[in-house]
């Protein structure tokens, strides 16, 4: 633990990436280009956290470390609400750089916090999340919050801790969370998103995604706490063979020491294509 969202046939090719300046208006990040291709638009905001806007015009926000992110973009780090409004609200398990701010953002946008059972279940007995804004699930579990989109529960093979300060004691406790998860988020055309939290290899892998066929995967490579770039490279080469693939959780944190560069090596021959991003940049797909 740290310290403390075209169908599915479309190909690689077709995507166009736009980087856009931290200090943009929310407005300007969400452009019409996607609305017109009819596809899906994904936001990079550090470490884990992306907002995907679907071909419907869906939000979705997963792990969402936005004010205490040291790579978050200045916009989003000084003034939550510039994220928008949020449809739906994922979380992959408890721990701050995941978890986040994802309790404020339920309450301020009143929806529901979508996130591993037994990481609910404290969030709510302990008063950090209403009771109405909490929906547990489990691995293998699938829910429809939104016409059209689905999300399935996937394994992770990593912790969950949730560390909270208590404001009768105003110390720090440690509380169990549950076992974390990844999410398959199928959109309003089919389109399908891996999203797999913070893992280490598993070879499960391999099952998930003959099972589930995802177009795209969000895949950690910043080592220590997650795979390492090699490993990350193996998984995507031996097991999981998407059309293309977003690499995460690097860059923010001294103990995550592995680089893009090295991801890109470890994957040179491969025909997966890699859509490398800088945080508080949109692709569309």
């Amino acid at each position: 633990m740290r310290a403390h969202i075209f169908s599915g046939s479309l190909v690689a090719g077709m995507i166009s990436v736009m980087l856009l300046s931290p200090v943009a208006s929310a407005q300007t990040q969400t452009t019409s280009k996607a609305n017109a291709q009819g596809g899906a638009e994904l936001l990079w905001l550090g470490q884990a956290g992306f907002r995907i806007k679907s071909p419907n015009g869906k939000m979705i926000l997963i792990d969402p470390w936005i004010t205490g992110g040291p790579k978050t973009p200045p916009i989003y780090k000084n003034d939550l609400a510039a994220i928008g409004p949020i449809d739906l609200l994922l979380v992959t398990h408890a721990h701050v750089d995941h978890l986040g701010d994802a309790p404020a953002l339920a309450k301020m946008n009143n929806t529901k916090l979508y996130g591993p059972a037994d990481m609910v279940t404290p969030l709510v007995t302990l008063g950090i999340l209403p009771a109405d804004l909490g929906h547990r699930f489990n691995k293998t579990g699938r829910v429809t919050p939104l016409l059209g989109i689905k999300v399935t529960a996937v394994q992770a093979e990593h912790s969950s801790l949730l560390v909270w300060k208590n404001p009768a004691t105003d110390k720090m406790e440690s509380h169990p969370a549950g076992e974390p998860m990844g999410y398959i988020i199928e959109l309003e055309n089919g389109f399908k998103i891996w999203h797999m939290g913070d893992t280490g290899l598993f070879s499960d892998m391999k099952f998930i995604a003959e099972h589930y066929k995802p177009d795209l995967v969000l895949i950690p490579i910043g080592g220590n706490f997650t795979m390492a770039p090699d490993d990350a490279a193996y998984a995507l080469r031996t097991w999981v063979k998407p059309k293309m693939v977003i690499p995460m959780h690097y860059n923010s944190n001294p103990l995550t020491k592995g680089t893009l560069a090295e991801f890109q090596e470890a994957m040179k021959g491969s025909s997966i294509k890699i859509i490398p991003m800088t945080e508080g940049q949109t692709v569309q797909l």
